[in-house]
């Protein structure tokens, strides 16, 4: 069963190209429209986003039919929005096949290379490859070579590129960060890394050997968010009023209850159709990094 407590079930991009950003993902990505149309009153006001209501969006899947998505939805453009550099949501993880065949085809292609395909300082299981598009959003697509850490199963994909399975936070308080969705989503903490990080050194102008300590939260074997304790240089993230964050924007997590959350929801939940929602109620809350979470209750009522 995909739909279990604390799986990501969808990432979200706020895109100001929201027609070519469609393309890209389709024909480089060759993922799928699961859905489109505009994003509803009541979807926008469970986000705390008003001012996205009557915006294009379209979900995205792979053809693998694992049941997770990927999301666009159209924004307006944030000129002093940078990538990597700001707190909240920075960048969404996707297991995908033969990674340097995929880099060979997308580089320069809509997306933007910004860490070519290589395994990563103490861990052996899977390489990765980021990039970014054209909203601004960052992707790490990763091909899992063994899918064993020693406390989380990573997947393996079953499409070119398939699901989403890790999100990566920028935390100015990684420790509170974490705590968060432990104690108000009913998560686990699992280990902690310190590695080089090339992609946040890149984005800040820091030397290849500067470390980034990580956590990753987790419910039993199965991940969820990478926290990165971010460099003191970050900022809040800009936003046009009203809207979702720029770039990646959103995290939707499946839950057991909505009634165990132990945070504040933007609004009062409500059941929602779809193929992601399946009539199943919705609410979101705020993270300590700032960050947007979306949170659908597994079983509706």
């Amino acid at each position: 069963m995909f739909d279990t407590h604390g799986r990501i079930k969808c990432g979200t991009i706020n895109t100001p190209q929201f027609e070519a950003s469609l393309r890209d993902y389709r024909e480089r990505l060759e993922l799928g429209v699961a859905e489109e149309g505009r994003v509803s009153p009541e979807l926008a006001t469970l986000w705390g986003a008003p001012a996205s209501a009557g915006q294009r969006y379209a979900l995205l899947a792979s053809s693998s039919g694992a049941g997770g998505f990927l999301r666009l939805v159209e924004g307006s453009p944030v000129p002093s929005y940078r990538p990597l550099r700001s707190y909240g949501w920075a960048s969404w993880e996707m297991t995908c096949l033969k990674v340097f065949e995929l880099y060979d085809r997308i580089a320069g292609q809509g997306f933007d290379v910004i860490g070519p395909p290589k395994l990563v300082p103490g861990f052996d299981n899977f390489i990765p490859f980021q990039v970014t598009g054209r909203a601004g959003e960052v992707l790490y697509l990763n091909e899992v070579l063994n899918g064993s850490m020693s406390d989380l199963d990573l997947p393996d994909a079953g499409a070119t590129v398939d699901f989403m399975f890790i999100a990566i936070l920028a935390a100015p308080d990684r420790a509170a960060a974490v705590r968060f969705h432990v104690e108000a989503l009913g998560f686990e903490e699992g280990q902690t890394y310190v590695i080089p990080y090339s992609v946040i050194n890149q984005a800040f102008g820091l030397a290849d050997d500067v470390t980034t300590a990580m956590t990753m939260t987790k419910v039993g074997r199965l991940p969820g968010a990478e926290v990165d304790q971010y460099p003191d240089a970050t900022v809040e993230r800009p936003c046009a009023p009203g809207e979702l964050p720029p770039g990646n924007a959103l995290l939707t997590f499946v839950v057991d209850s909505l009634d165990a959350v132990r945070a504040p929801f933007l609004a009062p939940p409500r059941a929602l159709d779809g193929p992601m929602y399946a009539g199943r109620r919705v609410a979101c809350v705020r993270g300590a990094a700032g960050e947007l979470i979306e949170l659908i209750e597994r079983s509706p009522r």
